[in-house]
């Protein structure tokens, strides 16, 4: 029981990350896009650090080499689907045209949390320092994110408190990932190894799809080399807490 504790609090508070927004309403637009990069590419470290320094590596210990990367193939593939079919994207620039991605872009956020869900439940399965892992990585790709949906949402016509509190609802969903994803790594033994590799592939096609190509609009060097020094520093977030296992 202290597992599933653990996984809904987790989930609970990555849901509770969708009321960033609120915090973005004073922001000039201009700095709120310069907070928004930074973001971004802490983001993409922590995720590519994670997917590299802890998911797959955890992995390791009960799959083969062969079926992990696999795995990563299997999760790249299917965010790749999911971003085509429910033109799931990460609109961090808030210039979305078109009123009907509004709706799009709630389901696919509630298939993303969903899946977080899963994963964080699978680490916490593992170990609560890999569960610890990748709930800071999810949030730290949450925060961004979340304000580009809060974005989405105004674009698409609600309004300011409409668009927070229909965000929070496809937030929810992290919930019922975590719950499902702790019945079925106790029903299906296997369940948690095949997800951490399937995670990891996510992750990394978040990153190097989505976040990184935010941060290469950037064509000042100064501001070039600070966000990827910022980059690096997420990874290094990655390993200072591997380190510290």
């Amino acid at each position: 029981m202290n597992e599933l504790f653990n996984i809904l609090l987790a989930t609970i508070i990555v849901s509770l990350i969708s009321f960033v927004g609120a915090f973005t309403l004073a922001m000039r637009v201009r700095d709120l896009k310069k907070y928004i990069l930074v973001l971004v590419a802490l983001s993409a470290g922590a995720l590519m650090g994670g997917a590299f320094l802890h998911l797959i590596p955890a992995s390791i210990k009960t799959l083969s080499v062969d079926v992990i990367f696999l795995y990563v193939l299997v999760g790249f593939s299917l965010f790749f689907m999911i971003e085509k079919v429910l033109h799931w994207r990460h609109c961090h620039k808030h210039n979305c045209k078109v009123h009907s991605f509004a709706y799009m872009n709630l389901v696919g956020d509630g298939v993303h949390n969903f899946i977080d869900g899963l994963i964080i439940a699978a680490s916490f399965m593992v170990d609560v320092q890999v569960g610890m892992v990748s709930t800071l990585a999810i949030i730290l790709h949450e925060v961004p994110q979340e304000i580009g949906d809060f974005g989405v949402l105004l674009h698409g016509g609600f309004s300011k408190v409409r668009a927070l509190f229909l965000n929070f609802l496809s937030a929810l969903t992290a919930i019922l990932g975590g719950f499902v994803g702790y019945l079925l790594s106790n029903i299906v033994e296997s369940f948690t190894a095949f997800l951490l590799p399937f995670a990891a592939g996510g992750f990394i096609y978040i990153a190097a799809s989505d976040l990184i190509p935010e941060l290469r609009k950037e064509t000042g060097m100064k501001k070039a080399m600070v966000n990827f020094l910022i980059f690096l520093i997420g990874i290094f977030l990655m390993y200072l807490v591997k380190f510290l296992e």
